[in-house]
């Protein structure tokens, strides 16, 4: 497939989504929101062992494109939630390995709640998030009032949806929104360092632990310990764990194969 809106590469073992609309800051309208979910349904293959999603320039994502919804024959928001944004936030939920959300710049509306999807979030110092939905009559969508009040809370989650306050990247550090604010100028290759490193960690362990987490969202604790079981035997018969082991006995760097 050949992205209009997207840019794709692999890097390594990482492959990198970068949004591509920047005459509109990257936000969705259907052609984008497709082109996602095949971008990440690519990232299924062995090989890649990370995912990186980023925005080209000064932003990250807008959001919809409002251009889209107001024109002629525009898509319900049924198809809109249902064919273009919940079926991306799904996939990044469901991919069996670490995705990373380097967001570069203003991230708002459902460009911020793909972000909060993601299972590691990083931001540059000069980046913004904003629940923007109230500001045109509309209510959260993409996970956000799933993930955000589990990130910071219930009533900084819900004064943040209802106002529409734009969050600095130091103040959603400081909230528990996102992981790590890294410096503009060196941000797209700290962004990918990371990513690297991921790559080259035990993919199979990496990918059970995101399971175990997503799935603690809503469980109980007696069921939290028997997941936690089930998935310590599973990883206890990888080669990466018995790698791991030999090299700390040998005193040496592991080299993971992500099997």
């Amino acid at each position: 497939m050949e992205y209009q809106h997207l840019k794709w590469q692999v890097e390594g073992q990482v492959a990198i989504i970068t949004f591509h609309r920047p005459e509109v800051f990257h936000s969705f309208n259907r052609s984008m929101a497709l082109e996602m979910q095949h971008a990440l349904d690519m990232c299924k293959a062995e090989h890649i062992r990370a995912v990186l999603i980023q925005g080209e320039g000064k932003a990250f994502c807008a959001g919809q494109d409002l251009a889209e919804v107001t024109g002629p024959n525009p898509p319900s928001f049924q198809t809109i939630l249902s064919e273009h944004y919940n079926p991306i936030i799904e996939r990044i939920c469901a991919l069996p390995k670490p995705v990373i959300a380097a967001v570069n710049g203003v991230a708002a509306g459902a460009g911020a709640n793909i972000a909060l999807a993601c299972d590691i979030v990083l931001a540059s110092s000069q980046a913004a998030f904003i629940q923007a939905f109230s500001k045109i009559g509309l209510v959260p969508d993409s996970g956000g009032s799933y993930f955000l009040p589990r990130l910071v809370g219930y009533q900084k989650a819900l004064g943040l949806m209802l106002t529409g306050d734009r969050v600095s990247a130091e103040e959603a550090e400081r909230m528990g929104m996102i992981y790590r604010v890294l410096p503009a100028e060196s941000f797209h290759a700290d962004g990918l360092a990371m990513a690297h490193q991921l790559s080259n960690m035990p993919t199979h362990a990496l990918a059970l632990t995101k399971q175990m987490m997503r799935q603690s969202m809503q469980s109980n604790l007696h069921e939290q310990l028997r997941l936690e079981e089930a998935m310590q035997i599973e990883a206890g018969q990888t080669a990466d764990y018995h790698e791991g082991v030999q090299a700390f006995m040998q005193k040496r760097k592991p080299v993971f194969s992500g099997k």
